[in-house]
């Protein structure tokens, strides 16, 4: 496995997708105001599981895009919102498609099943102010 591992270059910043998109703008807003709070924590654990995470998306073998896209497909088999709206702003901000979401959601709708219909419909809303 490659150990040469570089940070991603976003398209777009948080800050002009905050613009674009409403829904985004609120995800962000409040997600920034919750991390915060776990930021105030100084919890030893918690830094180690960002650190992880932080790494695991950066380029590598695998594009940060793709990473990203694989990320919103087993973040919708897992039904979590959160984590959905987290990676489609990611992959749009690595200059992800609209159809390349797209097609990543129906890969989280066959695995997942029709339960993840309801979070499918929310992920396009999302993607709906996005890509406008």
């Amino acid at each position: 496995m490659t150990t040469d591992r570089q940070e991603p270059k976003y398209l777009f910043s948080e800050t002009q997708v905050a613009e674009k998109s409403q829904l985004a703008r609120r995800f962000l807003d409040t997600r920034n105001r919750l991390n915060e709070n776990v930021d105030q924590a100084d919890n030893y654990l918690v830094k180690r599981f960002y650190n992880l995470d932080h790494n695991t998306y950066m380029e590598g073998a695998l594009s940060a895009k793709s990473k990203e896209l694989m990320g919103l497909v087993a973040s919708t088999c897992l039904r979590c919102d959160d984590c959905i709206n987290y990676h489609v702003i990611q992959s749009y901000r690595l200059g992800a498609t609209a159809p390349e979401q797209q097609e990543a959601i129906n890969v989280a709708l066959i695995v997942g099943g029709s339960i993840v219909v309801p979070h499918l419909r929310r992920a396009y809303e999302l993607l709906a102010e996005l890509y406008a």
